[in-house]
């Protein structure tokens, strides 16, 4: 499945390429920080970038030309998006580094083929890698986990917030942090909603095997071989 970036400010129209990207079969990330942008690209390597070209803080210009000076990122497929329409701004938006030009108001449609042609003109992006803790394998191009030969089903958010402590294990996670990173800047729930997806993934892998993840009483959360010193929480008693 290729993962494609959205890069816009504006929620709506965010949630609505969102919403028909996934349609397509898409997973798909969403930062509206022109701040951010960069840091989010190299985290999460998508197959391709929808960019906006008027950001808070950075232009989509900017973010642009800062991807294509990053090595590990500089071949991913840039579409920008912009309200500007005049062929200068096109011209400028290419020679910064964008494959692709979308002027606002634009054809859905039409912009999900243009995402299209951008995958098919980069196939070496899309991503077919795993991480491996111990027994326990996340297949992050068919999006499974396995523990030994044994098939663990995982929520959405479960499988986020285990890639998330798999990508580097011994690290403690913050609740804070876990919320931004894997819920997501503009979604807006309780810290102690973490606990209560920890707690689902912990009931499913711990069925097949021994339990990895380690509670930090007030700070947060980590997986790795130490789990059984793991402190109690309250909210696990």
């Amino acid at each position: 499945m290729a993962l494609v970036m959205v890069i816009e400010d504006e929620e709506a129209l965010a949630l609505l390429l969102k919403y028909n990207l996934e349609k397509e079969g898409y997973e798909v990330v969403w930062e509206s920080s022109g701040n951010k942008a960069l840091a989010a690209v190299e985290k999460y390597c998508p197959s391709v970038i929808l960019l906006d070209w008027m950001l808070p803080e950075l232009s989509g210009v900017e973010i642009c030309k800062m991807i294509r000076n990053k090595p590990d990122i500089k071949d991913i497929p840039i579409i920008m998006l912009t309200a500007k329409g005049e062929e200068e701004d096109k011209v400028k938006g290419l020679s910064a580094g964008a494959d692709d030009y979308v002027t606002k108001p634009f054809s859905v449609p039409e912009l999900m083929a243009r995402v299209k042609t951008n995958l098919r003109r980069a196939p070496e992006l899309l991503p077919q890698k795993e991480l491996v803790f111990e027994d326990i394998r996340m297949d992050l191009a068919e999006k499974k986990v396995f523990r030994g030969d044994k098939y663990i089903h995982l929520g959405p958010t479960e499988f986020r917030l285990l890639r998330m402590l798999m990508e580097t294990p011994g690290k403690v996670f913050s609740r804070e942090f876990l919320l931004k990173n894997v819920w997501g800047n503009n979604i807006y729930v309780e810290s102690r909603t973490v606990d209560v997806h920890i707690r689902r993934l912990r009931k499913s892998l711990n069925e097949y095997g021994p339990d990895y993840i380690r509670t930090v009483r007030a700070t947060g959360y980590a997986i790795d071989n130490n789990s059984h010193i793991e402190e109690a929480e309250e909210s696990e008693k």
